[in-house]
């Protein structure tokens, strides 16, 4: 109980710093300081994506899960918990390559927004 408890942590831990990384600069529009946090939040999403890696936190909630009993699952979060919705199922190099790239362009314009902002301010 206590090491599905745990995994299931994890997966919302995941799920969160997947939202943030995605769409954590727009916070930046209210509260600038949270581009600290953000930008190597942003740069690692980026890296897994586009690197085809998986993130750590994949095998940790396996290793929890079968620790408490129930069946670990092949591939990265994304591809488990999110393509399923998002897109057909199967994980392409191609699908990841296109997050990442959404990543970027999502960040880069809102962090040009958030800028352009602090500019005016200035002046």
């Amino acid at each position: 109980m206590l090491f599905q408890a745990l995994a299931d942590l994890v997966l919302v831990v995941h799920f969160g710093f997947i939202v943030f990384a995605l769409l954590g600069a727009l916070l930046a529009l209210r509260w600038p300081g949270v581009l600290w946090a953000h930008a190597p939040a942003a740069v690692w999403a980026m890296a897994i994506e586009l690197g085809g890696w998986i993130c750590p936190l994949t095998p940790l909630e396996n290793r929890l899960r079968s620790a408490g009993g129930a069946a670990g699952y092949p591939g990265g979060f994304i591809e488990h918990y999110l393509l399923p919705v998002i897109y057909p199922p199967g994980l392409t190099r191609e699908v990841q390559i296109v997050l990442g790239l959404a990543l970027l362009a999502i960040n880069v314009l809102v962090y040009w927004v958030v800028w352009c902002r602090w500019r005016r301010r200035r002046a």
